[in-house]
């Protein structure tokens, strides 16, 4: 093919021929395409990477597929998934029915089967504009979701005050740049007023025990830093 789909796709097997055998012919169809054999390799191609497809099979080392969908599923609700099953199994299918499968295929597969899995992911991406959740990975589990403002640990949302929010944000925005403490007042209240900086001491103490240890870093006469 001369001209390939602009998408990226993760395909995740554990057997290696098979595995190698359809990347071979992912890579006539998609410019970018990326391989893992467990489900650790492929959390970590996929945080590294971001594909716009994943091709899953279910049973897969060290993190299997439905575990892997879910692990990415509390923090992405946008990519498309196919999952590859050796069972027609009612179990899996209750279960799979939270990971917003575009489709699923029962092994061994054809490329017919495949191509048509694809065919409908293809018309998803195409037919629904899609904005991607901006999100940063911190330490310790730690992630601050930017469009929504949400503090997230281990997939569990941390419960922010308005002014905390507000502060964490700001931090987040100036990642690994110290912020002076008029710059931080003027940002959270919009004027500085006598008590401001008892206040703001407040919130980065409440902060800190929400978040990992020395997270927040203050530097000795000019303010306070976020440093990751």
């Amino acid at each position: 093919m001369d001209d390939k789909y602009a998408y990226s796709v993760l395909f995740i097997e554990d057997e290696v021929e098979l595995r190698k055998n359809y990347v071979m012919y992912l890579e006539m169809l998609f410019e970018s395409v990326y391989e893992a054999g467990d489900g650790e390799e492929a959390y970590q191609i996929y945080k590294e990477k971001k594909p716009d497809i994943l091709i899953v099979d279910i049973n897969i080392p060290k993190l299997n597929g439905l575990d892997l969908l879910e692990k990415i599923r509390e923090n992405d609700p946008v990519v498309k998934a196919i999952v590859l099953t050796a069972h027609k199994d009612t179990d899996f299918l209750l279960q799979a029915t939270s990971l917003k499968l575009t489709d699923y295929l029962v092994k061994p597969i054809t490329r017919r089967a495949l191509q048509s899995s694809l065919d409908k992911v293809l018309e998803e991406l195409n037919s629904f504009t899609m904005f991607p959740i901006k999100t940063k990975v911190l330490s310790d589990g730690y992630m601050w979701n930017y469009t929504s403002e949400e503090l997230i640990c281990n997939g569990k949302i941390v419960s922010l005050t308005n002014k905390e929010k507000v502060t964490f944000n700001l931090f987040m925005n100036n990642l690994n740049h110290t912020l002076s403490i008029e710059n931080i007042i003027y940002h959270v209240w919009d004027e500085y007023m006598e008590g401001h900086e008892d206040s703001l001491k407040t919130i980065l103490k409440r902060l800190r025990r929400k978040l990992p240890k020395e997270m927040i870093k203050n530097i000795h006469g000019i303010g306070y830093k976020i440093q990751n």
